[in-house]
């Protein structure tokens, strides 16, 4: 209110009030014609932040999110050929992928058995000692079958390599799948469960198109007999519950072959047992969002910079090949030949054009003196390109990479150049992720197959486990069990040893837990050993004779 208003308030309470609320709705009117001129809405929290309109730095990035499938499905085979291609071609993603899969998997998870025996007690006479000797047997039987190909359905792999092709499926195309079928037992494999390792591309949904002469696949679709949805292979019933999946008897995204003449056919198979509730398909990824159906490859957050760097790193490579090579050209006054430089001849064309040989050829030579003819003179080629910066900036790079994946740039590039903290510090970050992805392996693959072969087992006889399909909580006693898999690693095996009988010491871990951390092997087959060997030793020193112990003058050699 200025002077003017408040003088005339003064005397006309009424008339100053009219004249204040007159002029703040013209202001109101202003501000109005002002936003609607300029087109602009008022900008409050994330509006001047992250979900800015008008900033510069997000002019050009206009990324829309929308449902898992539009953004996951449609894109799922863009990215797992993007992925195999980085796998195949760059040696970061291949470091990458082969680092996670060696500690996580490295040679196999092994199943050490730990039998609930305290609750088996209660519903059968159970003590510890009988499941020392329970676990020892069904450690051995399943030996029997998980180091055997006939594990297979294809035979090429027994139980241990497969989990690695399991797992590599996962990280090269997002999602990892195994179908369980059985067959007849034989006389040297007494067991029929079998593993058929199936790669995603066939986990797709029915119904296909012809695109310039390739067959490609819908992602979504309806099944006919059921009625359900069906995204990339996969089908949900109305509650988003999975209830099958859809196979194709080929590779969907193959180049139609000349032996391939047969039509594509899709196979439903139920995802679990209707009446045993057994898993048909063993189906392992890593969700991003709820309601997603399928997994993405590892490297798709950073595919885009992979191909950058590969193709910085190639042509790097390429001016390095250049610049190694020593080149002199000699320039002349006098009249060239008509040959441009770099054209092709023959070789029967060189031999009959080029001159002889003789003395006065140009040539290098340690000290050597050359004379040049007048009006000729000798410049070297002197590549320009500098390549210093070249190893700090693939670092860099990987370094981002290797954040993204969480993979330390130590050990994504195998160079420990830091110091012992450093590196030490860089391994126990990269194996939080390691035995995060070992889990979901354990508890989406190993485990389950470790389940039905125990149910095998005990159906047919070979495996006494009293009441064992009376309840599924004895049950799950019975099947209770650990897989091992490969330790970590010691930088300093002295300080790693000593921290570890420190700790065994006071009582934060146990010598099984150290063992299996250390060097992945097993405490009580490491005691069982080592007394036998005692044994042995002293056995073998109570029979040396004495004039090998001690010299002729009695005294000891």
């Amino acid at each position: 209110m200025n002077a003017l208003d408040k003088a005339i308030a003064a005397v006309s309470p009424a008339w100053g009030k009219s004249r204040s609320a007159a002029r703040a709705a013209i202001a109101r009117t202003e501000l109005a014609e002002t936003l609607a001129d300029t087109g602009r809405a008022v900008m409050s929290g994330y509006s001047e932040g992250g979900a800015s309109r008008r900033s510069k730095a997000f002019r050009g990035s206009k990324g829309i999110s929308a449902d898992p499938q539009s953004d996951i499905d449609a894109n799922h085979q863009t990215l797992i050929s993007r992925s195999r291609l980085a796998y195949m071609t760059a040696p970061i993603a291949t470091s990458a992928i082969n680092t996670t899969r060696t500690n996580v998997i490295g040679g196999g998870l092994h199943l050490k058995s730990r039998l609930d025996w305290e609750f088996l007690n209660t519903v059968t006479p159970f003590d510890q000692s009988h499941a020392e000797n329970w676990e020892n047997k069904i450690e051995r039987e399943f030996a029997l079958w998980a180091e055997s190909k006939f594990c297979d359905a294809f035979r090429l792999n027994n139980f241990y390599e497969m989990q690695s092709l399991f797992f590599l499926g996962e990280l090269m195309n997002g999602d990892g799948l195994c179908l369980l079928p059985m067959e007849e037992p034989t006389a040297f494999m007494p067991y029929g469960l079998r593993l058929k390792l199936i790669e995603g591309d066939r986990l797709s949904t029915p119904g296909t198109i012809m695109s310039a002469g390739r067959i490609a696949t819908t992602y979504w679709g309806t099944d006919k007999m059921t009625g359900n949805r069906i995204y990339s292979g996969v089908e949900f019933n109305r509650s988003g519950a999975t209830v099958a999946y859809h196979f194709c008897n080929r590779y969907p995204y193959a180049p139609m072959q000349p032996d391939s003449l047969e039509p594509m056919k899709w196979e439903r198979v139920e995802a679990f047992g209707t009446q045993t509730g057994r898993p048909n398909v063993l189906h392992m990824f890593e969700p991003e969002r709820a309601e997603q159906r399928r997994g993405v490859p590892f490297l798709s957050p950073i595919l885009e910079e992979l191909q950058q760097l590969k193709q910085y790193e190639k042509a790097e490579l390429t001016a390095a090949i250049i610049g190694a090579m020593f080149t002199a050209f000699v320039v002349t006054d006098g009249p060239t030949t008509g040959m441009p430089i770099g054209e092709a001849i023959d070789d029967e064309d060189a031999q009959q054009t080029a001159p002889p040989k003789g003395d006065d050829e140009y040539r290098l030579g340690s000290g050597a003196i050359v004379t040049l003819a007048p009006g000729e003179d000798v410049k070297f080629a002197e590549p320009k390109h500098p390549v210093t910066a070249f190893g700090e900036f693939v670092s860099s790079v990987s370094q981002s990479i290797g954040a993204a994946l969480e993979i330390p740039n130590e050990l994504l590039l195998k160079k420990f150049s830091t110091s012992y903290s450093a590196s030490r510090g860089a391994l126990l970050e990269a194996w939080k992720m390691f035995r995060f992805r070992r889990e979901r392996v354990t508890t989406q693959f190993c485990q389950p197959v470790y389940e039905l072969f125990l149910t095998e087992a005990v159906a047919r006889g070979r495996i006494h486990a009293p009441r064992f399909f009376d309840d599924p909580i004895i049950r799950k006693a019975w099947c209770s069990a650990d897989w091992n898999g490969p330790a970590a690693g010691m930088l300093d095996p002295t300080k790693e040893v000593k921290a570890a009988t420190q700790r065994v010491a006071q009582g934060f871990s146990t010598r099984e837990e150290e063992t299996r951390g250390l060097t992945g092997g097993d405490y009580k087959r490491n005691v069982n050993q080592l007394t036998n060997e005692n044994q042995l030793l002293a056995a073998a020193q109570k029979s040396l004779a004495p004039d090998t112990v001690k010299g002729g003058d009695g005294n000891a050699q």
